[in-house]
């Protein structure tokens, strides 16, 4: 081995140490980013491993993770240890950030032209016979934040898998050359996964039954035949990308014996629950009011009342009416067992509690709960809060600032010229960029932020604990994001704008806050849309 070989090896193993690094920082940044809420516990060690990526990137003359660890470095100055993650903080942050991502890229991906982007941790895998398209593709989900790659061949797709398993793989039933060669890589690509890997499949020329049976067998969750265009097949990734994000059932738990109570908080905590428990049965309006429970178990007989009893209180308020409550009991009698259920239960499980066909019957019972509610408070077309639910999220949030003397702001969001889309494109691309601007908005704001179709191309926005000058720079920086966002129909490209109207909380009413935010959408409108204006402004 030469001495110019030697140094060349020593310096690509220097620079995986700090490429390394790098990657460390932005695993912190994205636990910080998906979850705000706990930004606090991740701050240090955010500073921590850019401490780390600053002196390595020195030590090795890599100026550019210098300079992007400079930038974190700033950022981090400006957000004192133990405080919470607010909107400023974290867009102070994110110049560090992107430039970090863009020194992260290889050589060959670069394009100065693209604005910097946080992308999700797991990867997004794209195997198109099509490289034009899966290119195409990458460039898309790579705006709403998705971390995307592509391949070409089935070995290299195999290789990555083995290093990061993706959320989903969009998979060409044609790809690696042969007829079916994207079904054969799936099928021995499952086989080194103790669980499937969600399968999105698309065919341009092959829509027969024993190729859709084939297709399903190795974990097909998709099949289009023919192939759609990048919107949809965006919106299908979308989800199968959140399983990740799915909130743990709520369970309230009354039960009068403490020792069962501490073996049910165990069970339910175990099987990764959260769980509220009380022992008194007066408690019950109490813990209903603090807690909000999604799943209620009630115990049968204790001292005062049944749970019965209990049921028929709870059924008698409105939120609570199609909440699914659990019975437990020693009773045997099934007679009995039907008439308890047929006084405000759902289900009935006999002591002593099997673990398995408890937490079973929580997440059968969880998940057709949470269907029900959906259709009930959500918008169809986008999946966000519609207009009646996204008035009461409101009031509630108007009470809690009220309470903790915090401020909040309301924004209303109007889609420029969609009518005009409408006519020249057609009502179905009308639908895919409110879909894909609900999208948008899902994953640039916080999980704290409530986020509802207001009617027609009108979104709301709640953001709780938010001051109007931080709300409008994070609208504001999203509405360029979107901006810059390719929309597509057929073989046409545009792109689509939106105005914003922002109002701070100053103790009005909900109507009144409403009312002010929508007067500042005018003003937004009159002054040529595509723009963020304040109420006050």
């Amino acid at each position: 081995m030469t001495d110019e070989s030697q140094k060349e090896k020593l310096r690509q193993h220097f620079a995986r140490r700090v490429t390394n690094q790098a990657r460390v920082v932005l695993d912190t940044w994205q636990k910080i980013h998906s979850s705000p809420g706990d930004a606090a516990l991740f701050r240090d060690d955010l500073a921590t491993a850019n401490e780390k990526l600053i002196r390595y990137a020195s030590r090795f003359d890599m100026e550019n993770y210098a300079r992007a660890g400079a930038l974190i470095d700033q950022g981090l100055k400006q957000w004192p240890a133990a405080e919470p993650a607010d909107h400023l903080r974290l867009s102070r942050l994110r110049e560090g950030i992107a430039a970090l991502e863009e020194s992260t890229l290889r050589r060959s991906d670069r394009d100065d032209s693209q604005p910097p982007r946080i992308y999700r941790k797991t990867p997004v895998y794209i195997a198109l016979d099509s490289h034009e398209l899966a290119s195409r593709l990458v460039r898309q989900l790579e705006f709403f934040g998705f971390r995307a790659e592509a391949f070409t061949d089935p070995e290299s797709l195999m290789e990555a898998c083995a290093l990061h398993k993706p959320e989903t793989i969009l998979m060409d039933v044609v790809f690696g050359g042969s007829a079916t060669g994207g079904l054969a890589t799936i099928e021995t690509l499952q086989q080194r996964h103790e669980t499937p890997i969600p399968i999105i499949f698309i065919s341009d020329d092959d829509g027969s039954i024993e190729t859709r049976l084939r297709a399903s067998r190795c974990g097909g969750e998709e099949f289009f035949f023919p192939a759609v265009d990048p919107g949809q097949l965006i919106e299908k990734i979308e989800t199968y990308t959140h399983h990740s994000s799915i909130e743990p059932y709520r369970v309230l738990v009354l039960d009068d014996s403490r020792a069962q109570a501490k073996f049910m908080e165990t069970v339910l905590k175990k099987a990764g629950l959260t769980a509220h428990i009380i022992t008194d049965p007066m408690q019950i309006i109490v813990a209903l009011e603090a807690f909000n429970p999604e799943i209620i178990i009630l115990d049968m007989y204790m001292p005062g009342c049944t749970g019965m009893e209990i049921a028929r209180v709870i059924r008698q308020q409105d939120r609570f009416h199609s909440v699914p409550i659990i019975y437990l009991s020693a009773e045997d009698d099934v007679s009995k067992q039907l008439h308890a259920m047929s006084l405000g239960g759902d289900d009935f499980l006999t002591k002593p509690i099997d673990p398995k066909h408890l937490i079973a019957t929580i997440h059968n019972r969880g998940r057709r709960a949470r269907s029900l509610l959906a259709l009930m408070i959500r918008d169809s077309l986008t999946g966000l809060f519609n207009h009646t639910h996204t008035l009461y999220l409101l009031e509630q949030e108007l009470v809690k600032a009220r309470h903790k003397n915090q401020n909040l702001c309301f924004a209303m969001i109007d889609v420029d010229y969609f009518k005009r889309v409408n006519d020249t494109f057609g009502h179905p691309i009308g639908d895919r960029i409110l879909r894909s601007l609900s999208m948008f908005l899902k994953q640039r704001l916080r999980k704290s932020d409530h986020i509802g179709r207001y009617g027609g191309e009108e979104f709301a926005i709640i953001m709780p604990d938010t001051r109007e000058s931080d709300a409008r720079s994070v609208l504001n920086d999203i509405r360029e994001r979107f901006a810059e966002l390719t929309q597509t129909a057929g073989e046409q490209e545009f792109h689509v704008t939106f105005s914003c109207g922002v109002a701070l909380w100053k103790n009005d009413n909900a109507a009144t806050l409403c009312e002010r935010a929508d007067q500042a959408l005018y003003k937004a409108k009159a002054a040529g849309r595509n723009c963020v204006v304040g109420a006050d402004s």
